[in-house]
């Protein structure tokens, strides 16, 4: 039986997020436990006119597991020419993802992980200076279940509960947080083992509300690259990159880039994940989590970065269309909780507490 709810979800995918004109080549990826949703996206598609070129999968975005591990050196390096034509040349991506194990890519040495990212390089800067409108989501599965801790049936319900809102309310209420973080100059976040600054100068803001990420519920920045000073520690959460868990994350930074660094659990992978590349010891992003709809930590950072009450910063590439010019293979979204003991401040003035928004912003809100 068609869910209701996966006919709303496509239509905000292919109306609102990526807004399908006819005539589009739109290339659509899914796991195949997200068919139910993929299926209604290929309608909402169709019902606009455009085509679509279709990408089911077993695994992961992009190359399996198995070709990853066996491949040479050089064939990582190098995608696969009509693959990257494809990619470089469709009007329109949509991302299903729907993982039957969260974990498959763990075996996979971070040193092949790394030549695959710098391979696509053209790709990811393609998507992510807003060249080409794309959108990824996610679809409800066992695994995703079973990482936050909840039922499928649950899970279910909290995804759809974080999707399915009033984007044009919401964009209006993210509106006054984006007004008040483009007039600063500087932004400090102080928590446990936390005090840093970070650079805002003559950058402006995004809000995501049904953007090119679902659920959305963020206003994000590329920060001046050379700016972050002080430290930051990732200690409420364990994050999840490349199908490894990494927990309590400790970054040091001086003029901009990432000094030291350490963790508790798979230090190895994140002193090689910041070693890809010059630009992977920068700030790519800095964003601040506004969707009501999510209010506890879910071990899926597509969620947990649009936390009520969290920022998060990402390491590597920027974002061209806000302003960042940090070229990178990665951008890797790590969340930090001020909800307890924790506080933001733009040039001095505090305007989060213990994640509250303050005087004449939360009248505003």
């Amino acid at each position: 039986m068609r869910d209701p709810r996966d006919e709303q979800y496509a239509k905000l995918l292919v109306e609102t997020c990526v807004d399908v004109q006819p005539g589009w080549q739109v290339l659509v990826s899914s796991g195949v436990l997200g068919r139910p949703l993929y299926e209604e996206v290929c309608r909402a598609v169709a019902a606009r006119g455009a085509y679509v070129l279709s990408r089911v999968h077993f695994g992961g975005f992009g190359a399996p597991n198995p070709w990853i591990k066996t491949a040479s050196d050089e064939l990582l390096s190098t995608p696969p020419p009509l693959e990257e034509h494809t990619l470089l040349n469709v009007d329109a991506l949509i991302a299903v993802v729907a993982p039957e194990n969260t974990r498959e890519s763990v075996d996979i040495e971070a040193r092949r992980m790394q030549l695959l990212q710098k391979g696509s390089r053209r790709i990811q800067e393609r998507l992510i200076s807003g060249e080409v409108p794309w959108v990824g989501c996610q679809y409800p599965t066992p695994a995703l279940a079973q990482d936050a801790g909840m039922t499928l049936e649950q899970f279910a319900e909290f995804l759809y509960g974080s999707v399915l809102l009033d984007w044009d309310a919401e964009r209006e209420r993210m509106k006054k947080i984006k007004e008040l973080f483009d007039a600063a100059s500087e932004v400090r976040i102080v928590g446990r083992e936390t005090d840093l600054r970070v650079g805002l100068e003559g950058r402006e803001g995004k809000i995501d509300a049904a953007g090119a990420n679902i659920p959305g519920g963020e206003v994000f920045y590329s920060p001046v690259e050379d700016s972050a000073e002080g430290v930051i520690e990732f200690s409420e959460f364990p994050a999840v990159y490349a199908g490894r868990e990494i927990t309590n994350i400790r970054f040091r930074f001086e003029g901009g880039r990432v000094v030291d660094a350490s963790a508790s659990q798979n230090e190895d992978f994140l002193l090689e994940t910041l070693d890809t590349d010059e630009g992977a010891r920068r700030l790519g992003e800095l964003g601040i989590g506004c969707n009501p709809g999510i209010t506890r930590y879910m071990k899926n950072t597509l969620f947990d970065e649009k936390i009520n009450g969290t920022v998060h910063l990402a390491v590597g590439l920027g974002f061209p269309e806000v302003g960042g010019s940090n070229v990178s293979a990665i951008h890797w979204d790590i969340v930090k909780d001020v909800r307890q003991d924790g506080r933001i401040e733009l040039d001095g003035e505090v305007v989060q507490e213990n994640g509250e928004w303050v005087h004449e912003l939360a009248a505003r809100s």
